[in-house]
């Protein structure tokens, strides 16, 4: 993966010129002074270990699974959020591991655990370095060093119980291989987020992660049946039957914990079939209101919902954004377009699916657009990062955000966030989507483009904090699957109360008395 940016490093494409063009004449931007630095030019600090931890490490998991290199150390700082972007094109590694440790066990990582919690090494749980959030800079004060825990050697599906559709996986595996294992048992988990071809499964739990076909298939959480946890205090292990009264489901402590409290090592997680047949088309509504209410009526009829079901506002629908792989070639016209996606075991099921989907929309106003819509998405599902570091490139800070709210919430919500965000930046591109559709509400899923200033970095985390702001005063969460990580520190607590913020200290100390478990990250 691209140390600096997403994906691989041969898919990055300049901007269209026609873009670039109309990003200079709508936002002003203009190209950096400075091309972006390379791996070598990057500013690391000193590694703080000592020899003695060092080697305490290497006999923990074998000399050959402990790295202290340059490149080791730049592939593993930060996330994959605009700012930690925006630092490391200028060189900043100022936030880089010590160390990079790689268990190939259960045993090991609670080997590795226990040595940090003795030493007072900060630990922090690395799967595909996706975080958008904040999640992977841990606060350094007080600490003999930093090692990120990186869990790829934890790659194995391990079993398969297709009478009870369970499959248990290790956290270290790639969602696209997971999707291989499984599909060689006509299998699939059907989490598809944009983050799919590089996070990992333990990261999914960790952030409670929630795909593009959420809509079908649920969320991650929604998945976990049962899950093995390495704490500095010891092992746990959970879920032990497909629903329980035997006191509150503490899986839920684990779920969205960030690598706080633990570091998960295994997971059994709930499969379907895979689809044998499938069908993406489009939609046009006269506006974004329109379309919210026929979503909000497919949800809430009482049949099963299309697999995908997404719809954008009119902004992101005259940009093409639903369509990035294609951006500046034209959206499907005015209004707000509406994507849909169907999944079944045959294509007269996906045909039936599609009939109940059809006159649903059509009751509310919908004009069909045929598959093209559809599938133009579906072919540039995972394109946006990409776009992102394009815009990046050509001088624009490109940013998401989301929330998620009920139904009667939902546009206050939507116009405070927009509201705050055009407040904190001038004039920016303010896009947004609906998505993962439930009856009692939905996710709304912004993106943001300006021109970066002479402080990109701080000027967006200006922005945020209005945004988050805005979030809370209108009563929508602060994340529905990107996570709290350091981002979302003030809004979490705002939004779960005080009483709340006891309860997650009280738990962290518990289960992490020496406090080395992602520093800094989820517990405010």
């Amino acid at each position: 993966m691209l140390w600096r940016g997403w994906g691989e490093p041969e898919k990055e494409a300049p901007l269209p010129e026609p873009v670039r063009e109309l990003l200079e004449a709508l936002l002003g931007v203009r190209a950096p002074a400075a091309p972006a630095a390379g791996l070598d030019e990057v500013r690391l600090p000193p590694v703080a270990l000592g020899a003695g931890a060092l080697e305490e490490l290497r006999a923990a998991v074998g000399a050959e699974h402990v790295r202290d290199d340059a490149e080791a150390r730049v592939r593993h700082t930060r996330g994959k959020s605009t700012p930690d972007l925006i630092r490391m094109r200028r060189g900043d590694g100022s936030d880089a591991p010590d160390a990079v440790v790689c268990p190939g066990s259960h045993a090991e990582v609670e080997r590795v655990l226990a040595l940090c919690s003795g030493r007072r090494i900060a630990v922090v749980p690395f799967g595909g370095g996706t975080s958008v959030v904040g999640g992977l800079a841990p606060e350094r004060g007080g600490f003999a060093g930093v090692i990120a825990l990186d869990l790829r050697r934890l790659d194995r599906l391990v079993a398969v119980d297709e009478e009870s559709m369970l499959a248990e996986l290790e956290p270290g595996l790639r969602a696209p291989d997971a999707e291989r294992l499984l599909g060689a048992h006509g299998l699939t988990l059907g989490h598809f987020p944009q983050s799919y071809e590089y996070a990992t499964l333990g990261g999914f739990a960790a952030a409670r992660s929630s795909g593009q076909a959420s809509a079908g298939y649920g969320r991650f959480d929604d998945m976990v049946a049962g899950l093995t946890v390495a704490t500095p205090r010891g092992t746990l292990d959970l879920g032990r039957a497909p629903r329980s009264a035997a006191g509150p489901d503490l899986r839920q402590l684990v779920l969205g914990s960030e690598g706080a409290f633990g570091v998960i090592t295994s997971l059994r997680l709930r499969v379907r079939r895979r689809p044998g047949a499938a069908a993406y088309e489009g939609w046009r509504f006269g506006s974004f209101t329109e379309g919210a209410r026929a979503v909000r009526a497919l949800a809430q009829g009482g049949g099963r919902l299309p697999a995908v079901l997404r719809l954008s506002d009119e902004t992101e629908t005259m940009v093409g954004l639903a369509r990035p792989d294609e951006l500046g070639e034209g959206g499907p016209g005015a209004g707000c377009l509406l994507v849909a996606g169907h999944e079944g075991a045959t294509p007269e099921d996906v045909a039936a699916a599609r009939e109940r989907t059809a006159a649903a929309l059509s009751a509310y106003g919908g004009e069909p657009l045929g598959p093209e819509p559809g599938e133009g998405w579906a072919r540039g599902r995972y394109s946006a990062p990409y776009l992102r570091d394009a815009l990046l490139a050509a001088g624009a800070t490109a940013e998401t955000l989301e929330t998620a709210g009920f139904w009667s919430a939902l546009p206050a919500l939507y116009e405070s966030v927009r509201a705050a965000l055009r407040e904190a930046l001038g004039s920016p591109l303010v896009m947004c989507h609906i998505s993962h559709v439930y009856e009692t509400g939905a996710s709304l899923y912004f993106t943001v483009v300006t021109a970066q200033g002479p402080d990109p970095v701080g000027e967006w985390a200006r922005a945020k904090r209005a945004a988050n702001e805005a979030i809370v005063a209108a009563g929508g969460t602060i994340s529905h699957h990107h996570g709290v990580g350091r981002d979302h520190l003030a809004a979490y607590a705002a939004e779960i109360g005080e009483v709340g913020v006891e309860i997650l200290r009280a738990v962290k100390e518990r289960l992490d008395p020496a406090g080395v478990l992602n520093p800094g990250v989820l517990v405010p």
